[in-house]
């Protein structure tokens, strides 16, 4: 084990990233929280959406179709169209069950053109018949297709599909009263339950998001006022500790029961000052307290006239601050007693931190004794001196 003076003044390598404060881990929480809340509330809609065109079109659509082939003017284009519809459908079920984003556009124009298809191939005898699926199961696929989308967009494809409707009407010549009240109920009567079903729909999300922001703002604020409370109970804490570290000397000093040219007071006082000034570290929001409580230490050697060098590698991992106290409190004591140079160095890991100081091995017996080599059970202490080097290292494992 040896070592060589280090040179003057602290040399450091350090990364340091973003911090993460508590307040952005709580924000962020929060909105993942509320966002969860949405997604499921907007995922029961989907699946009911779905199985409503899906069960509608082959429970309720198809048999018809099958039971008036032979009345259709045109039975291909209207199989046909049902065919393409329930493979549109599925394709945008999955999509939209997978929170995928649909290429509504292209959707709704194929949708419209069925629409138009299949109003021509029916014939005048079904055109207010049963085999006229798209009378009443088109629309649910209008709602699978513009899902989270603004209403207004299946609102005007609703009032495409009335035109078409209305149109095929008058071109058959069912333009009688009986025949214009047949049209009117059916639009009406197949369009505004898929209308209300995709308005409650996003409704519900807008709710929904609505109160789980609510909710997570609340949580939000308790959590900051919980967080407030206990940097209070950390901030008296970090006073005593403080008024323990230096008023038992100072005590002495304005008693005139301990004379400051003392080399013994002396280092008393160091050992005091450079503990205050980690305390005080200690409340600075930085990314690594332990880097700064360290390097604050340093700092302090080196304005009494200490070289010191600083050495760091890896970054340290969050750290309690009974574990940081127990990591710098024992290299503190010996940096009080160090001469003519030092060197510290920190080594970090994801689950691993050490911390090892080398002075030289001033003669005499230590002031202080050596530290407990067991620490707190959280900390390990080693400490060795050969004559010549005092090697101190305290040591942290996950």
């Amino acid at each position: 084990m040896s070592a060589e003076p280090g040179t003057t003044g602290m040399a450091q390598t350090e990364r340091i990233p973003v911090p993460r404060t508590p307040e952005l881990v709580m924000a962020t929480r929060a909105g993942r929280a509320a966002a969860a809340v949405v997604r499921i509330s907007d995922r029961g809609a989907r699946i009911g959406v779905v199985t409503i065109a899906l069960v509608w079109h082959l429970a309720i659509g198809l048999p018809a179709v099958l039971a008036a082939r032979s009345e259709l003017a045109a039975p291909q284009v209207v199989v046909g169209g049902w065919l393409l519809v329930a493979v549109l459908g599925g394709l945008a079920g999955v999509w939209l069950l997978r929170d995928a984003a649909l290429p509504a556009p292209p959707l709704a124009v194929l949708l419209l053109a069925v629409d138009v298809a299949v109003f021509a191939a029916v014939g005048r005898s079904q055109l207010f018949g049963p085999a006229n699926w798209v009378w009443g199961g088109l629309a649910w696929f209008f709602v699978v297709a513009l899902w989270q989308r603004p209403v207004r967009w299946l609102f005007a494809l609703l009032a495409a599909h009335a035109c078409t409707g209305l149109t095929a009407v008058v071109l058959y010549g069912a333009t009688e009263a009986a025949d214009l009240a047949r049209a009117t109920m059916a639009l009406y009567g197949t369009s505004s339950l898929p209308a209300a079903v995709f308005a409650g729909g996003a409704t519900l999300t807008a709710l929904s998001r609505d109160r789980a922001a609510t909710a997570a703002t609340t949580n939000t604020m308790v959590a900051e006022r919980e967080a407030a409370e206990q940097a209070r109970r950390d901030r008296r804490e970090r006073l005593a500790l403080v008024s323990a570290a230096a008023g038992e000397v100072l005590t002495e000093l304005a008693q005139g029961r301990a004379d400051p040219a003392d080399p013994q007071v002396q280092r008393r006082c160091t050992h005091a000052a450079a503990r205050l000034r980690r305390l005080i570290a200690e409340s600075d929001d930085v990314p690594h307290p332990l880097l700064h409580e360290l390097r604050a230490a340093a700092d302090l050697a080196e304005r009494n006239g200490l070289p010191i060098e600083l050495v760091t590698i890896g970054t340290p991992p969050p750290l309690p601050v009974q574990v940081r106290r127990s990591l710098t409190d024992p290299l503190i004591a010996v940096l009080a007693d160090a001469r003519d140079w030092a060197r510290l160095t920190v080594v970090s890991s994801s689950d691993e931190v050490v911390v090892a100081l080398v002075t030289p091995d001033a003669a005499g017996p230590d002031a202080h004794g050596p530290p407990p080599e067991d620490g707190d059970g959280q900390v390990e202490h080693r400490y060795e001196r050969d004559g010549k080097i005092r090697w101190t290292q305290t040591r942290w494992h996950r």
